[in-house]
């Protein structure tokens, strides 16, 4: 295993934790494939344009809140189930990546996200 022995899920949580603070491109260029796509409906699904939209939510939002909650692995997949706070006067968002891995590198990812509300009648939470 490159990237100093690192498990896929070490590697997923790290790229997310640096995206969470900034280091976009650092974290684009450490673990992403150069053949990545992605399937956020909000935006293309190539490589540059989830890197840019990453770039400008951090614009927007510099001092998210990012906590994982858990993680889960298969073969070459992890997914990660976190929450996440925008600002500190939002709800924070239950949030799952799912990562696809190529050579160590991740290739594909998906994610879902739910804000979490203030007052649900679940006593488990989403969290």
């Amino acid at each position: 295993m490159s990237q100093q022995m690192k498990s896929h899920r070490d590697i997923a949580i790290s790229f997310l934790q640096m995206v969470v603070s900034g280091q976009i491109r650092s974290a684009y260029n450490k673990y992403i494939s150069p053949d990545f796509y992605h399937h956020n409906a909000y935006f293309k699904g190539d490589r540059e344009s989830l890197l840019i939209a990453m770039e400008k939510a951090h614009k927007q939002f510099p001092n998210k809140i990012f906590k994982v909650q858990r993680t889960f692995g298969d073969k070459d997949l992890v997914a990660v189930h976190s929450s996440m706070q925008l600002k500190p006067d939002m709800q924070p968002i239950a949030v799952v990546h799912m990562f696809r891995f190529e050579n160590d590198l991740i290739i594909e990812e998906w994610e879902v996200g739910q804000e979490v509300p203030k007052d649900m009648p679940n006593e488990n939470g989403m969290l």
